[in-house]
């Protein structure tokens, strides 16, 4: 099912954008985002994938010369969204249910990077099987999850300093609780690579347990003292922009104004729309919140 933001907020969005056009004698081509959240997953307040992009597409409606568009069930009923994209979002189920790597998906998603689109994965929807996807998440955005390499622990990182990027505009340190992925399989020698979030986990962190294989393993307790990147930023050779975002784990997190701005601005930036110097401002209510989340019972 495919989610257009409301009446009001179009009306809003348009006549920014309008307004933007006539100052430069011309009326701008409004840039498309797409959004693709994941099949409901989980218990109640994780993995809330419609409710989250529905609080990314609320709190974009009024950014000028975009236009956003939502879909659910990890892939627009309309294929034709995709003719006009110029950034997509994926927040949802990863491993050998993602939404990218079922049927010809891989090879439709490859000819949108061929032309330029940029591609945002979120949260579980970084990981891909090794023999299936994988080289292609490394291209397109970097790096990715991989099974048994990378692990999946419960933990508050603190990000205190940022590189000078768009992605960061505006964004002050913060710390949440999330299943923050750590030691992606990036693209040999991190090439190209601008890593956006780092940290550095504790020994107690790097010894588990991590959700799932609780390990630990023995390369993750080595890297003791290391740092790891947790968001990370590429720009292709085919003029398309690629962002990984490793947490999202828990719905309440988006109520945090700094990991809100941060997934924001990454979301303009993929989509080749100048960040603003303070970053994207939203604010986001309880009521916003609860709107679209999944019926997953207590």
């Amino acid at each position: 099912m495919n989610h257009e933001l409301s009446r009001r907020e179009w009306l809003a969005l348009s006549s920014a954008a309008l307004a933007t056009g006539l100052l430069h004698g011309e009326e701008p081509a409004a840039k498309h985002l797409m959004l693709i959240a994941g099949r409901p997953s989980h218990g109640p307040g994780s993995h809330e994938f419609n409710a989250g992009v529905h609080i990314l597409a609320l709190s974009l409606a009024r950014v000028p010369g975009l236009r956003v568009s939502v879909h659910s069930g990890g892939w627009p009923t309309d294929e034709k969204a995709f003719d006009t994209a110029d950034g997509i979002l994926v927040y949802a189920d990863g491993g050998g249910g993602h939404p990218f790597i079922q049927q010809d998906h891989l090879k439709k998603i490859g000819a949108l990077m061929d032309r330029g689109v940029g591609l945002m994965a979120a949260h579980f929807g970084v990981e891909v099987p090794k023999d299936k996807g994988a080289n292609e998440f490394r291209d397109w955005i970097g790096g990715c999850y991989e099974h048994e390499w990378s692990c999946n622990p419960m933990w508050i990182p603190e990000f205190t300093e940022f590189p000078q990027h768009p992605i960061t505009r505006g964004v002050k340190p913060f710390a949440v609780q999330d299943e923050w992925y750590i030691n992606m399989r990036f693209r040999p020698e991190m090439k190209g690579i601008t890593p956006i979030l780092s940290a550095a986990p504790s020994d107690q962190v790097r010894n588990g347990p991590y959700v799932y294989p609780r390990g630990p393993y023995k390369h993750i307790q080595d890297a003791k003292g290391k740092s790891e990147v947790m968001m990370w930023s590429v720009e292709r050779a085919d003029g398309g922009r690629g962002v990984g975002f490793t947490g999202g784990h828990f719905h309440k997190n988006w109520m945090e104004p700094n990991f809100r701005k941060i997934v924001l601005n990454a979301l303009l930036w993929i989509t080749k729309i100048e960040v603003p110097e303070a970053g994207v401002e939203s604010v986001v209510t309880e009521t916003d919140m609860k709107a679209k989340l999944d019926p997953k019972g207590k």
